[in-house]
């Protein structure tokens, strides 16, 4: 299948982090775009803004007459989030419209490029969002298809420069696993972060998690180079280059670590030598290990190590990963996406790191009915990392509940000095009557929601 013989291109969940990304690469490069999503949100705003029409309720008349009318120039993107008895993807497909997912559509695009998949468990994001960063920043032809806002750049999409031979220009893509939506990617380069168990309700098992990654890993070029986190078992899968990073060891790392000013300071060693003195302002020791990963790529790329020293120490980091909302003498408030026990581990690790003489008090919203089911006491266990830890009903996002699965699953092995559980209605009020000088909301659902009332409660204190 050729882009090139489609004029239309209509989106099916328009409103999500990745499949807005590709509607702007398709905005910007002369399609006409529109899309339906359940919901309207600052995303889908800005979206509009941009003269794509959306709407918000399953209605195939409000599909713009010209995509109708031409079901052969018009390509349908949907997301594996939107079910089968979806009125307008039922419409679609019985009218004779090409339907395409997300991942496959991305597979397109990237594949005329030279990409650079980053894929894990966790991690992906900001890693991917690095590697970009530095492209553009040491004026690298690129273009970018991330999973998160980026600060540096408010959007989740870079585009690259017109070129004549595309294959000249780099494509940044964050290779996600869910769905296996990944492996529609045949990168040149490629990072893989971690491999842990998650979307069980996917995969079934860790084992179908690690065979899908080796897979990934054995569509990397044969003359490419996978960076692979030191310890995961993917050498043997792939023909491309193999060399290992992590946060002490391996063929890169970092080495002089230290926290100045609550910012991470390090040196990157690599097999040639050293960029000495990166400052990274986004702190986390999981985000050094990113930069490391992301800055083996860019030399790998033909970056100079001047040049990516300087990018990682302007690099601010994504919307909702380890971003500040509150940071006085008095309180300090922070959010993070994560929705992984690993990743709450790291991140609370990291928390503790930067302030170590306050008491931590921690916010966290459980994701998926399935997630809670499968990972209740890897959460509980690092939570327990906090000194206290409050918890919210489960965000049940594209799932129906399941019968005894509660937040009460995570709650009763937590072993904080103290945890309680609320609503999100209670939410401010509980954290106004605890008044914390250090506060962190942590989940992938809608707890976001209740920063700006949380801010207001730290600051009323």
């Amino acid at each position: 299948m050729s882009l090139d013989q489609f004029k239309y291109i209509y989106f099916l969940g328009i409103g999500g982090i990745g499949m807005s990304a590709l509607a702007r690469w398709f905005r910007i490069n002369g399609y006409e775009v529109a899309g339906y999503d359940r919901t309207p949100t600052a995303l889908t705003n800005a979206l509009e803004a941009e003269g794509m029409a959306i709407h918000f309720t399953e209605d195939t008349q409000q599909i713009p007459a010209e995509f109708l009318a031409n079901p052969a120039q018009t390509l349908v993107v949907y997301t594996p989030a939107v079910p089968k008895t979806h009125a307008e993807y039922i419409y679609l497909t019985d009218h004779g419209f090409t339907l395409q997912k997300r991942s496959q559509v991305l597979g397109l695009l990237a594949g005329q490029m030279k990409t650079v998949g980053v894929a894990g468990t966790h991690g992906k994001t900001t890693t991917s969002s690095m590697v970009a960063h530095i492209l553009r920043d040491a004026g690298v032809n690129c273009a970018a298809f991330l999973g998160g806002i980026t600060n540096n750049y408010n959007t989740n999409f870079l585009l690259n420069e017109p070129a004549d031979n595309l294959r000249e220009v780099v494509c940044v893509v964050e290779a996600d696993e869910f769905d296996r939506s990944f492996l529609t990617l045949y990168p040149q380069l490629a990072i893989v972060t971690s491999t842990d168990a998650d979307h069980l309700d996917i995969y079934g098992a860790h084992d179908a998690v690690l065979e899908s990654f080796g897979l990934f890993a054995s569509q990397i070029a044969d003359d490419g180079v996978l960076f692979m986190k030191q310890g995961l078992t993917l050498a043997d899968q792939t023909n491309a280059t193999v060399k290992e990073y992590s946060l002490q060891k391996g063929d890169y790392c970092s080495q002089n670590l230290k926290i100045e000013n609550a910012a991470f300071v390090f040196d990157l060693v690599y097999p040639n030598g050293v960029i000495t003195d990166i400052r990274l302002t986004v702190p986390g020791f999981h985000n050094v290990e990113n930069a490391v990963a992301a800055g083996a790529v860019a030399l790998e790329l033909g970056v100079s190590a001047e040049a990516i020293r300087s990018a990682l120490n302007t690099y601010r980091g994504v919307r909702r990963r380890f971003e500040y909302i509150l940071k006085t003498d008095d309180a300090v408030l922070i959010d993070d996406y994560a929705h992984h026990p690993e990743e709450v581990r790291a991140f609370l690790s990291s928390v503790k790191a930067l302030y170590p003489d306050r008491e931590l008090t921690a916010v966290f919203q459980p994701h998926l009915f399935s997630r809670t089911r499968d990972f209740a006491e890897g959460f509980a266990e690092s939570l327990s990392l906090a000194d206290h830890v409050i918890l919210l009903d489960i965000y049940p996002a594209r799932e129906l509940p399941i019968e005894g699965v509660t937040s009460d699953l995570i709650f009763r092995a937590v072993q904080s000095k103290t945890k309680r559980q609320s609503t999100k209605a209670e939410l401010a009020g509980v954290v106004r009557d605890m008044k914390p000088s250090l506060l962190v909301t942590i989940g992938a659902g809608d707890i976001d929601q209740q920063l700006p009332m949380l801010k207001s409660a730290l600051i009323d204190q």
